[in-house]
């Protein structure tokens, strides 16, 4: 991957609003690869049974693939996001997403998407589906 493409993503999720909301860092970025993190804050992202919003976990997912799906250069949209939720992860713990392409061609991209704590506990595994839209990233 072009070392301006991986700069300008990793500026691009430094100033998203959204990840910034959340506190989303990008940990690592290649082609087809993206980490990302941010520690699960009970006082802000539970439900109402007083464990992990599923709402939070898949913004996570979504970092993760959105980053992930870039790196190619061209433009990426979701097509299809395929969530299992295996853990409420504890209070406080640093939870990390990990977007892996598994499949490639030049209109979709598959990626199998994973959060663990930082005790490498499962708490979701995602297959995701994205659509290259030809145009250049332009951020």
């Amino acid at each position: 991957m072009d070392d301006e493409l991986k700069k300008a993503i990793y500026n691009a999720v430094k100033n998203e609003p959204f990840a910034r909301c959340l506190n989303m860092s990008l940990a690592a970025l290649e082609e087809g690869y993206a980490r990302v993190e941010m520690v699960y804050d009970p006082s802000q992202m539970n439900n109402i049974y007083q464990r992990a919003h599923g709402g939070a976990i898949f913004s996570l997912i979504d970092e993760a693939f959105e980053t992930a799906s870039q790196t190619r250069g061209r433009i990426a949209v979701a097509l299809n996001v395929n969530v299992t939720y295996m853990a409420s992860p504890e209070d406080g713990s640093r939870l990390i997403a990990e977007a892996k392409e598994i499949n490639s061609s030049n209109k979709i991209s598959n990626f199998d998407i994973t959060v663990t704590d930082g005790g490498g506990q499962l708490i979701a595994a995602c297959r995701a589906t994205a659509y290259r839209t030809g145009r250049p990233v332009t951020f």
